[in-house]
């Protein structure tokens, strides 16, 4: 049977960022729109010794809706759970509760078949560290600002809270992030920022932002003006649906990986390096305190990052290579 790119990469996934071993069962969830990239992770997953099964449901309506709940009891009895769907459950109790119980899991969120053979050939290990460090140094700061180009002015505390390096390597229990993958992430405190955040780059749910920006005011930990024609209305009405916990600044996220591309696909797009991205909605994942069914990332391009008053990025580019 010829090899091609997709069963490279998945092959990929599975040992190398998963650490599957061969007596490990594995579960793969998919949706029909993902259903190549799910068969894939699934042929492979046998062809590499691994007891597995593979699991088709519908596709969901929004990012960080909740699976069915059988699926999610299914989810606590494998060893490793892969998830390439159209929409992400990454910021589910489903997956929480998955790794709590120990289960090591990947979400691909919105995976195209492009992105997943270009995503799993980076240097994983390069990534590692680079998010692993950049960790380090956000545990120690509590003020954080960032600005760009484009008009972004925003400031939030960061005071005591854990940092999450996304490094791409999935082989302790309980671990999990997405994959492709490459980013280092925290929750700002909430209430705490103010500012302004201008999306330049890419919007969860509505792809690359081409001709008008999305403008969001905050105050006190809250979005409380969306701006920027058609694509701030849809992003308003998204949010609108959940209530007024969707608008709650729910993470702050410094891209890490340099074989990423700005492609309008915010699993890959969050980990552009030289990039930063600004969440609305739940944070319990990160250990936040709001559990909405919603998490939306805005992209922001030659972001400048000062923490505690010291630069960490100018323009994009990282002062702590």
């Amino acid at each position: 049977m010829k090899i091609t790119k997709l069963d490279k990469a998945s092959i990929i996934a599975i040992r190398d960022c998963m650490g599957a071993k061969k007596n490990e069962s594995i579960l793969v969830i998919t949706d029909e729109q993902k259903r190549e990239i799910g068969y894939s992770l699934f042929q492979n997953a046998k062809a590499l010794g691994n007891y597995s099964l593979y699991l088709e449901m519908k596709s969901g309506k929004i990012n960080g809706e909740e699976p069915p709940e059988a699926i999610a009891e299914l989810m606590k009895k494998f060893d490793v759970v892969l998830v390439p769907t159209a929409k992400s459950i990454t910021h589910t109790d489903a997956r929480r509760n998955a790794s709590a119980k120990g289960v090591r899991v990947a979400t691909f969120p919105g995976i195209t078949k492009e992105i997943m053979i270009r995503g799993m050939n980076a240097d994983y290990k390069a990534i590692s560290v680079r998010s692993i460090k950049l960790k380090r140094i956000l545990e120690k700061g509590e003020l954080v600002r960032v600005t760009s180009p484009s008009g972004t002015d925003i400031s939030f505390s960061i005071k005591g809270r854990t940092a999450i390096a996304s490094k791409g390597l999935f082989h302790k229990k309980g671990e999990s992030g997405n994959l492709p993958t490459g980013e280092t992430f925290l929750a700002p405190v909430e209430g705490t920022s103010n500012g302004i955040f201008v999306v330049d780059g890419s919007m969860a749910g509505l792809g690359l932002i081409k001709s008008v920006n999305i403008k969001i005011e905050v105050e006190k930990g809250f979005a409380t003006k969306i701006s920027g024609g058609q694509p701030g209305r849809k992003l308003k009405a998204m949010l609108d649906q959940v209530g007024k916990g969707a608008y709650n600044i729910a993470e702050f996220g410094i891209g890490t990986n340099d074989s990423a591309k700005l492609s309008g696909l915010l699993l890959e797009d969050e980990k552009v390096m030289g990039t930063v991205h600004i969440a609305l909605g739940n944070n319990v994942t990160m250990g936040g305190t709001f559990n909405v069914p919603i998490h939306l990332d805005g992209v922001i391009k030659k972001p400048t990052v000062y923490l505690d008053n010291k630069l960490l990025m100018k323009n994009g580019k990282l002062m702590v290579a």
